[in-house]
């Protein structure tokens, strides 16, 4: 499903875009990418880099599935 929200690479000469494994997995979780979505991007830059400290994917799962649910 198309959110309207556009992911971009973080190839660390761009801060602030967001790293691949963190829009990967935003793109296998609706609910998490729809309130990432609608957070500012000063709120946006802060899961940003939060998720530079996950080392697995299990760990970036259970991170966004803690995020609240729009529905």
């Amino acid at each position: 499903m198309y959110t309207g929200v556009i992911f971009t690479v973080n190839n660390n000469d761009n801060p602030g875009k967001i790293p691949m494994g963190l829009s990967v997995a935003l793109y296998q979780n609706s609910d998490a990418m729809s309130f990432f979505g609608a957070l500012s991007p000063d709120e946006q830059q802060e899961i940003i880099n939060h998720t530079h400290t996950i080392q697995s994917n299990q760990d970036i799962q259970d991170f966004l599935d803690s995020f609240p649910s729009f529905l």
